[in-house]
């Protein structure tokens, strides 16, 4: 009997394990289920969400395309262009920010800037003069002035035929606002190039909106440059619409109280206004060199200048319609003078005596106190091309591989049996490898043509001109001036704006593992050229 109570309990025992067991197991089911149908609906209020998010950017897109019809309609195709032109976030509504340039423009008075109060607080800061000199554009130079610019209207270089003196001959700065040019503590190495005003482009992806006429608001550091070139004219852009774009500088020399830094600026002017439409005036670039006290306080020499060496140093272009798609020509020219220069070191503001009392800053006869600066003796220095060269590298980092003159490059072709290649991009072990690299003008080549003196680099010339088509033209030729292979610029920007998705594997392809398409375009080019020529360099 005992035996079978012992059974008993032993099977209620079991029975109520099982119980425990088959109870947990349901519950398990059951969080199992509730964490599923939670994740469930975490997906689908996301799902939702992402759709939502969908349908508000539709719907906002589609409201604003019916804004932009309906300003249309109102204000006509150039009054919506000047519309847009302003309106700089393109949102359809005209901030007061945006609209200040009109409100100047209207009543001639610009309000009061605080950008510049800090220096102003400094009565005691030194200043100095700025001079400005100009000649304009020789209007003979341009490609389209040869045939007294046929079909150009009068109105679309308005801009550039009424711009003949400065805006301002002259200028007091104050000496601490070039502290911009003051290298940074990482950058104290002779020709170690920073970006004192930095590039948001890449050069061949991207390109700011042609449909402005008024710049940019400007800050910090922009605000020095801005007011230099304004003295050229009043509607400077800091910054180009197409890279290389901002303000590089480095370090030429150094000694125990001043620098001596070389900076290169790249920037437009645009010359036209309403109801003109935009006209941009873009110089190849500018050149500056200042000599500044190493506390930011003295300024001993400036400079700046667009470089005049060359036969063509300007780019224009300008639209002939109401939109951001309308025809645009393009022209390039050259200018004889553009520079500023310091007057002179700068001086105290104010002056003291040794007891700290102000003085007059002229004699009793009238005459200003002179002063006088001891020489600078550089401790370490390389030449002015030296930086010159270190900052156009930072500029354009395909110039890493050495550009010839045209003549000197066919030299150094045939000596080192390479090929010679007129432009290239960032693939340096390829150029240095089986090309020689240079760049010209249309304008030198063909003066070139025509030079009796010179006949074989004439001959080499003429090849060149054969092969060339407007605007740039990339070519590839043998030492013997044979052009085996070339592209336009026009159509490489058109390959390379493409999206990697819309590239057919027959064109173009990046099995080379490039994943940039302007890259792998002109490797593709380059080896191209490297195969059309074997047949002859195998001779």
């Amino acid at each position: 009997m005992s035996t079978d109570l012992r059974k008993r309990k032993k099977e209620s025992t079991d029975n109520g394990e099982s119980q425990e067991t088959l109870g947990e197991e349901k519950n398990k089911e059951k969080r199992s289920t509730r964490c599923w149908c939670k994740w469930f609906v975490k997906l689908l209020l996301g799902g939702l969400f992402m759709v939502l998010l969908f349908g508000v950017k539709v719907y906002r897109d589609h409201a604003l395309v019916k804004q932009q019809e309906a300003a249309l309609r109102t204000l006509g195709a150039e009054g919506f262009f000047l519309f847009s032109s302003l309106d700089s976030d393109k949102d359809m509504h005209i901030s007061p920010e945006e609209f200040k340039p009109i409100a100047e423009k209207l009543t001639g008075i610009s309000p009061a800037s605080d950008y510049e109060e800090e220096e102003l607080l400094d009565p005691s800061g030194e200043t100095f003069s700025v001079v400005s000199r100009f000649q304009p554009l020789l209007l003979e130079t341009m490609t389209k002035s040869k045939d007294g610019f046929l079909g150009i209207t009068h109105s679309a270089l308005s801009g550039l035929r009424n711009w003949t003196t400065v805006a301002l001959p002259d200028s007091v700065f104050y000496a601490r606002q070039f502290k911009v040019f003051l290298p940074p503590k990482n950058k104290m190495e002779l020709g170690s190039p920073w970006w004192v005003i930095p590039s948001e482009l890449s050069i061949f992806t991207g390109y700011l909106s042609n449909n402005r006429f008024y710049p940019p608001p400007i800050k910090g550091k922009e605000v020095i440059i801005h007011k230099l070139l304004s003295m050229f004219h009043p509607r400077p852009f800091i910054k180009t619409r197409f890279a290389p774009q901002g303000t590089v500088a480095c370090v030429r020399a150094t000694s125990d109280f001043y620098y001596d830094v070389v900076f290169r600026i790249h920037a437009e002017f645009q010359l036209n206004e309403p109801p003109n439409f935009p006209f941009w005036f873009s110089p190849g670039q500018f050149t500056g060199q200042i000599v500044i006290s190493k506390d930011g306080s003295h300024v001993r020499h400036f400079k700046l200048f667009v470089p005049n060496n060359r036969s063509l140093n300007v780019d224009m272009e300008w639209l002939y319609g109401a939109s951001e798609s309308s025809n645009m020509e393009v022209d390039i020219g050259y200018l004889p003078l553009m520079e500023l220069e310091s007057s002179g070191p700068s001086i105290p503001s104010v002056l003291y005596d040794e007891g700290g009392n102000v003085i007059e800053s002229h004699s009793s006869a009238g005459e200003a106190i002179e002063f006088v600066f001891e020489d600078i003796t550089w401790q370490s220095e390389i030449t002015f091309k030296e930086a010159a060269e270190k900052l156009e590298i930072a500029m354009y980092p395909f110039k890493k591989v050495p550009y010839f003159p045209f003549t000197e490059a066919f030299d150094r072709a045939l000596a080192e049996k390479k090929l010679t290649v007129l432009e290239s991009l960032p693939i340096l072990a390829l150029l240095n490898e089986s090309f020689v690299s240079s760049w010209s003008l249309v304008k030198e080549l063909e003066e070139l043509q025509n030079d009796q003196k010179n006949g074989l680099y004439a001959t080499f010339a003429s090849l060149h001109l054969e092969k060339y088509n407007f605007p740039v033209e990339m070519m590839i030729c043998l030492p013997n001036g044979t052009v085996v292979h070339h592209i336009n610029a026009n159509y490489f920007l058109d390959i390379t704006s493409l999206k990697p998705e819309d590239v057919g594997d027959s064109m173009f392809s990046f099995s080379d593992g490039l994943e940039d398409l302007s890259t792998s375009t002109y490797v593709k080019f380059l080896k191209e050229g490297i195969e059309k020529a074997r047949p002859y360099l195998s001779q």
